[in-house]
């Protein structure tokens, strides 16, 4: 399995439709074949400068490697995350004990 996690500060104000626009987007790319879960994540903790997340699950990485080459997710970095996204930190990990 692997772990997909992105974590981000969006250019936009919170609250803002801007912001709005990027989640429902963001939201969307559970429809790319072969993503099993995902999470969109709110920040509770003034502890890092990240506001959201992303989290998504692969059954392995070809499955991962198709999810980051679909078009849909291309046109998603294209269209939202290279003009909306400030900062952010990826993180992907395989389960390695059950």
């Amino acid at each position: 399995m692997i772990y997909h996690s992105v974590f981000f500060k969006l250019k936009h104000p919170q609250n803002s439709q801007q912001e709005s626009r990027f989640l429902d987007a963001a939201r969307g790319l559970s429809a790319i074949p072969g993503v099993q879960h995902l999470e969109v994540l709110k920040q509770t903790s003034p502890k890092n400068n990240f506001d959201y997340g992303l989290l998504m699950e692969f059954t392995d990485q070809q499955v991962y490697d198709n999810y980051s080459d679909h078009p849909d997710h291309v046109l998603f970095i294209e269209q939202f995350w290279l003009k909306d996204v400030e900062d952010f930190l990826e993180i992907d990990y395989e389960k390695i004990i059950s």
